[in-house]
């Protein structure tokens, strides 16, 4: 096997023809450097260096062929270990990013800005997903972070961290009788027919709506379930059934849905980062993200 340092040596040689000059290139004495030239001709069995006596000409065929894969093989080691330790600070690599819907309403943006600006040469994949579906990608591997509604289920090895807060609102067609009242209170929604979204795939967000529903007396009467916050929402726009979401995502269709808010305390909620074993470029996107700078 070459090795890189003779490669190195046999280039400055070659655009050198002069071995006095390459070895002052290279910070060595010039007879160890002719002693190394031979030991790679006689390595790979054929002449690289033209010569006449002590003199040397030029490079052979085979010296000129071997000159061009040369600087291409350190070009492309030279590559490797600076990929290598730019992957190990998190400068390069790959963020894979999971979230829920809300999250997208709230400080999640300025937080992907801000990495972004910082760390241009990661690839930072977004993708929204439930609660449940992220966890399955943190622990299947296919996600290296998740924006999540605690609490959670099955999440031996998974590190949450507080990152944003939100409160829950009542949603309604602009059409729904209810939707000329200014003020609602949840008890208001008692006879009405709901959109909400599988506990499976949401179970903190699932039991705080159930939650609010029952202490205002009634248990809500789910008319459809709805795989994510934009799928609730569209279907509340086309008068299919009111619902309880996120007041972050009061934008969302704001032509078509009336939002009012719910003032009792336990309508608020967290958002948490969650990880699990994260690569280099993954812990740093959570640094930023956690970092209370605007």
């Amino acid at each position: 096997m070459i090795d890189l340092r003779k490669m190195e040596q046999f280039v400055a040689v070659a655009e050198a023809l002069h071995f006095h000059r390459a070895a002052e290139r290279l910070g060595m004495s010039q007879p160890p450097l002719t002693v190394a030239m031979r030991r790679l001709e006689a390595d790979l069995g054929v002449a690289l260096l033209a010569r006449e006596g002590k003199r040397m000409l030029g490079l052979t065929t085979a010296g000129e062929a071997f000159l061009r894969e040369a600087r291409e093989t350190l070009r492309q080691a030279d590559t490797a270990i600076r990929t290598a330790r730019e992957t190990a600070a998190g400068r390069s690599g790959r963020v894979r990013l999971g979230y829920v819907g809300s999250a997208l309403y709230g400080r999640l943006p300025d937080r992907i800005r801000s990495y972004r600006a910082i760390y241009p040469n990661v690839d930072l994949e977004l993708r929204e997903a439930t609660t449940a579906a992220q966890l399955t990608g943190l622990q299947e591997g296919s996600l290296d972070v998740g924006v999540v509604i605690p609490p959670l289920t099955e999440t031996e090895g998974v590190t949450l961290q507080s990152f944003d807060h939100d409160r829950l609102c009542i949603a309604l067609a602009k059409e729904h009788p209810l939707a000329e009242q200014e003020t609602l209170v949840v008890a208001d929604l008692a006879d009405e027919a709901f959109i909400l979204w599988p506990m499976l795939e949401g179970r903190g967000f699932h039991l705080q709506v159930i939650r609010l529903c029952t202490n205002a007396g009634f248990v809500p009467r789910v008319v459809q379930e709805a795989h994510g916050m934009h799928a609730v929402l569209s279907l509340v726009a086309v008068g299919a059934g009111v619902a309880i979401v996120p007041e972050s995502m009061q934008t969302f269709r704001k032509d078509r849905i009336r939002y009012r808010s719910i003032v009792e305390p336990t309508a608020a909620f967290s958002l948490c980062l969650a990880t699990l074993a994260p690569s280099p470029s993954a812990s740093e996107f959570v640094k930023i993200a956690m970092s209370t700078d605007p």
